[in-house]
């Protein structure tokens, strides 16, 4: 089943010069990138997008932090992408996350743990109009016939 999910890398992995690194994980594993964008997230998109923890004591925290330094917004697709890049994304707590996901190899702290990654079809749903409220991209890629071609 095609999905796409957002995936942020947040303010740390823009400023310790990952993105390129990271976004090189998603194309290698056959992901395909449908939406990108370089921004400085205002408070009212960042308190919207943490609504959920709204009433939480770390919600100021989380606002502060992605509001400090640009971050990266992508949407990608994929055959479960959700799943997909869940699993590469790694544990939220680093010292959990296993070698060879990206907070495993790259994070050290909860509150600094590079990327975010919808949980979810309807967060997802929820999150790619949040942060790409334009839309993303349609468009066929020929790699797609070899990486992506139908069991049998």
């Amino acid at each position: 089943m095609t999905e796409r999910s957002l995936v942020l890398i947040k303010p740390d992995g823009v400023q310790r010069l990952l993105v390129g690194r990271v976004i090189a994980r998603f194309e290698d594993r056959g992901l395909k990138l449908v939406g990108l964008k370089l921004l400085h997230v205002s408070r009212e998109l960042a308190e919207r997008h943490y609504a959920i923890h709204r009433d939480r004591p770390f919600f100021a925290g989380l606002v502060a932090f992605i509001t400090s330094s640009p971050l990266v917004a992508m949407a990608v697709e994929g055959p479960n992408a959700i799943g997909v890049v869940r699993s590469m994304v790694g544990a939220t707590r680093p010292w959990e996350a296993v070698p060879g996901t990206i907070r495993g190899d790259f994070a050290l702290e909860v509150a600094q743990n590079l990327i975010h990654a919808s949980d979810g079809p309807e967060t997802a749903d929820s999150e790619l109009s949040l942060w790409f409220p334009e839309g993303t991209l349609e468009y066929a890629r020929e790699i797609d016939r070899w990486a992506l071609a139908p069991e049998g």
